[in-house]
This record gives C-alpha cells, sequence and structure tokens, in this order.
C-alpha cells in the first residue's frame, strides 16, 4: 500500500482547513500515509530533517499524533512535540524555526470526528499543496505505535505567549478584569498566563474535562446566556474563549454580549492600522463601508483563499492582513506597532484581535458604535449531507428571485456565486448558503441594518428549507 491508495480509502477528505473525518477513520496506517505524503509533497521546496506536531484536547488527539510520528519515522525524520496547544502556537513557532508542522485536531466539528492541519516552513499549506498531498504515491509500513515516544517540549507556548506580551508595557491591562472561558479548549493553559503579564486580573470560567466542540460562527443560546451571566455577576471588561484548537476567538465585552467574529476582526484591523484585507465573501460589508483600507479582496471561504489572496496585496501594501466570520485573524506581513516589530502570522489566531480591543480605553460598546450600522447572523443544518446541500443551492440558483419571494424579503439586486449562493437584495438584505467544508452541515449567513432582521432572516431561510427539503 502506499499513501495515495491508503487515502483514497480512508474516507478522509480536506475540507476548508485541514483533512477532516471520523475518528475511527484515522486509524494509525491513515495518519502516518498523511504525514507521510505531506513531508513527501514539500521535500523539493524545503529543506527540513525535523517536523513539530501538537495537539488539541479531544481524546482521540494523542495517538493520531503517534501514529503521524511514526509515519514520519519511516521517513527519518524527527519529530518535536509541543503537545496540547493552540494551532497558532504551533504555526509560529515553526516557522520561526523553519520546520514544517502538523496540528493535530478537529476544531470546532463534533466529538466523533478529528483532523489535520498542515503547515510549510513558511505557514499554512495551499489548495495546490492539498492536491500534492492527495496525489502522492509514497510506500508505507506498518505502523507500531508502542516504539514512538513522544517528550514534550514547552517552547511553543513560551514564544507565543512572549508574541504578545512583548507587544505592549507589563501594566497595559492594569485595572482591567478578564474572564477565560476555558471549556476544553487547548489554549486554555496559555491564556491566564498571557492576560495576567499584561496587568490583568484574570478569572478562570467554565473549565471541562470533557471535549466541547464550540463553534464560534453558531453559538449557542446557553453559551450566549453564560456570557451574560458571567460579565454581569464578575463585572468583566472582557470574557475571552476560543473554539478547541484556539484559532478563532469568542470575545464579549462589558454588555456580555458575544462580538461577531467578523466585526472583531474588523476592529482588530482598525487598531493596527491594517492597510488591505482579504477576507472571505461572508464577512460584514461594513469593512468597505467604513472606508478605513486602501484596498479589500474577497474571497472563498477558508484561510487558505484569503492566504492566497495576501501575495497580491503584499506586493502593493506594508501592513496586510485577513479574517474569517469565524474571527480567526491572520497577519500577512511584519510591521511595527508600539515600536516593536510584530511577525507576520499567515495563519487564524484567536489572540490578537481580542487583545487589540481590551488594551485600547475605550468600551467595547463604544468601538461597535463606531462602525458602520451593519449586522450580520449565521447557524447551521446539523446531518445535512454536503450533495444534498450542493443540489439544493443549484437549484435555488436558477430561480433565486423565487426564493427571496417566498422569504417576502424583497427584489433581486445581485447574485454572487464566489462560495455558494449570496443573494442580495434592492434594500441590501443578505442571505448566503453553502456547504460546510468540515462537517455534513449546510451554513446560512444573514446580513441587515438590525441585528434582530438579521437573525431572523437565518431563522426563516433555515424554516424554509427544513420544510421544503426535509
Amino acid at each position: 500500500m502506499n499513501t495515495r491508495n491508503i487515502i483514497e480509502q480512508s474516507g478522509i477528505a480536506f475540507g476548508t482547513s485541514g483533512a477532516r473525518g471520523l475518528v475511527v477513520d484515522f486509524t494509525p496506517q491513515v495518519c502516518a500515509a498523511f504525514s507521510i505524503a505531506f513531508a513527501h509533497s514539500i521535500k523539493d521546496k524545503f529543506s527540513f530533517k525535523t517536523i513539530a506536531i501538537a495537539i488539541d484536547n479531544r481524546p482521540s488527539s494523542f495517538e493520531i499524533a503517534q501514529a503521524c510520528a511514526a509515519g514520519l519515522q519511516q521517513l527519518n525524520i524527527d519529530v518535536v512535540y509541543y503537545g496540547v496547544v493552540p494551532t497558532p502556537a504551533l504555526a509560529y513557532t515553526a516557522m520561526q524555526d523553519d520546520m514544517p508542522c502538523i496540528m493535530v485536531t478537529g476544531s470546532h466539528i463534533p466529538f466523533d470526528r478529528n483532523g489535520l492541519k498542515f503547515y510549510r516552513p513558511d505557514g499554512e499549506i495551499t489548495k495546490q499543496d492539498e492536491l500534492a498531498i492527495l496525489s502522492a504515491e509514497v510506500s508505507v509500513d506498518n505502523i507500531d505505535l508502542a516504539n514512538v515516544n513522544l517528550a514534550q517540549s514547552g517552547k511553543a507556548s513560551e514564544l507565543y505567549i512572549a508574541r504578545y506580551t512583548t507587544l505592549f508595557s507589563s501594566d497595559v491591562l492594569a485595572g482591567k478584569k478578564i474572564g477565560i472561558y476555558e471549556h476544553s479548549s487547548a489554549g486554555r493553559d496559555i491564556y491566564r498566563t498571557l492576560f495576567e503579564q499584561l496587568g490583568a486580573q484574570v478569572i478562570s470560567l467554565g473549565r471541562s474535562e470533557q471535549f466541547i466542540p464550540i463553534d464560534t460562527e453558531a453559538v449557542s443560546e446557553e453559551d450566549k446566556e453564560r456570557a451574560r451571566k458571567w460579565v454581569s455577576e464578575l463585572q468583566l471588561d472582557m470574557l475571552f474563549s476560543t473554539d478547541g484548537d484556539g484559532d478563532r476567538p469568542l470575545v464579549a465585552g462589558e454588555d456580555g454580549e458575544w462580538l461577531r467574529g467578523d466585526i472583531l476582526g474588523l476592529l482588530c484591523s482598525q487598531a493596527l492600522s491594517i492597510e488591505a484585507l482579504a477576507t472571505p465573501v461572508s464577512c460584514n460589508t461594513a469593512m468597505e463601508l467604513s472606508n478605513e483600507f486602501q484596498e479589500v479582496v474577497r474571497t472563498k471561504i477558508g484561510s487558505p483563499y484569503v492566504i492566497e489572496a495576501f501575495a497580491a496585496l503584499t506586493e502593493k501594501y506594508n501592513q496586510v492582513a485577513g479574517f474569517e466570520a469565524n474571527g480567526g485573524y491572520l497577519l500577512a506581513s511584519d510591521f511595527e506597532f508600539n515600536g516593536k516589530l510584530i511577525k507576520a502570522l499567515p495563519t487564524r489566531d484567536a489572540v490578537l484581535p481580542a487583545l487589540m480591543l481590551i488594551a485600547q480605553d475605550k468600551l467595547f460598546t463604544e468601538l461597535k458604535a463606531s462602525l458602520p450600522q451593519r449586522y450580520t447572523a449565521s447557524d447551521r443544518l446539523k446531518d445535512f449531507a454536503r450533495e444534498k446541500s450542493a443540489k439544493l443551492i443549484a437549484d435555488l440558483g436558477e430561480n433565486p428571485s423565487e426564493f427571496l419571494t417566498s422569504l417576502a424579503i424583497g427584489t433581486l439586486k445581485a447574485v454572487c456565486t464566489t462560495d455558494g449562493l449570496r443573494l442580495t437584495t434592492q434594500s441590501n438584505e443578505i442571505v448566503h448558503l453553502r456547504p460546510s467544508g468540515n462537517a455534513p452541515e449546510l451554513r446560512c449567513y444573514a446580513e441587515s441594518e438590525s441585528e434582530t432582521k438579521a437573525q431572523a432572516l437565518v431563522e426563516d431561510v433555515l424554516k424554509l428549507i427544513v420544510e421544503t427539503r426535509g
């Protein structure tokens, strides 16, 4: 058997960011095949003898890491293991050491699934790299995990904390009270240290020994109420959390309301004086309406597409960044901030956007009020097969005006098929449908002039789909 045979038969596939699938399909042989194919696919472009590996808190992640390491041993590649750390901590450390890395994580997807994220020495892999991994044909020996010893290094945690604490004075957050909703986040043992080193009073909240798949684009009503209660009772200046692997932020200010990820990204970009942005088509149009940026490029959903857009932008501008609707923030270029050099980190990160807001003197409600008043909402239909989503979108795309009529939200102004089906009405209401790239789910996004209307649009669209499509 070779890597291509094993991967094709595994049921594991690349989504918007990384290879994802059921835990039962991540057999030792499959994990080894992916790691071997990854190393083989980049060996002609980069010189390396070591690959870094880290994991999230899913029970299956450590054994998957062992299997990946066993595969790399067959190529005589050494492994440095950083344990449970956020994905951006692993990626940043590996970039500083000029080595590739593999993150074992299913991010926000359900508990019965897991995944692998791959990084070259210069950052996250591209869609072309994914194809190279899938097409590689390298032999794979039988895998024996008994001979794999992963000795943990604390370097990634230390470098990640230093990346941000060195940007500010040690008392920049003095007088601020920050709650960390820890749940099962991979960064839960890092965030407290980071914020305390900047002077904040930190309170740990909601720690769980069971894995909780937090989705920052579809926050549960329970987590919304939990945030309001914690912020009110503890008088928090900020409540901070992330998804499972710590690359998507969940942030609430003094009002206890979770910020939408794209609004968080926009406010962070303003604070950093970013010149040009690359963001997916699903993000709030307030970024264009704000007139804060010299150029905004819209992409398909998924960090590889945002990163792909960076190449052209960094040729024209010095300070380039991107973010997604999930809040993950990507920094495309090195530049000076606060008299210090902040290095590029072209993969999703949760800490930077939260830190840029809490380090300001203004209240979060003031910052939000300063933006053009456009509101977005999103939700999903679970257990909705990708093939079913594709057919639905194709059918609706044949007569989008009829779909809008059934929703009673006005007449059609524009159709965008960059990623799924995105419809804009004459009154600038937006409805966007697309299949999830990571799970069998149908995603729905909406934008309107009021938060209530945006949420109602999402609910109406999903209800109509359930009633008509089952």
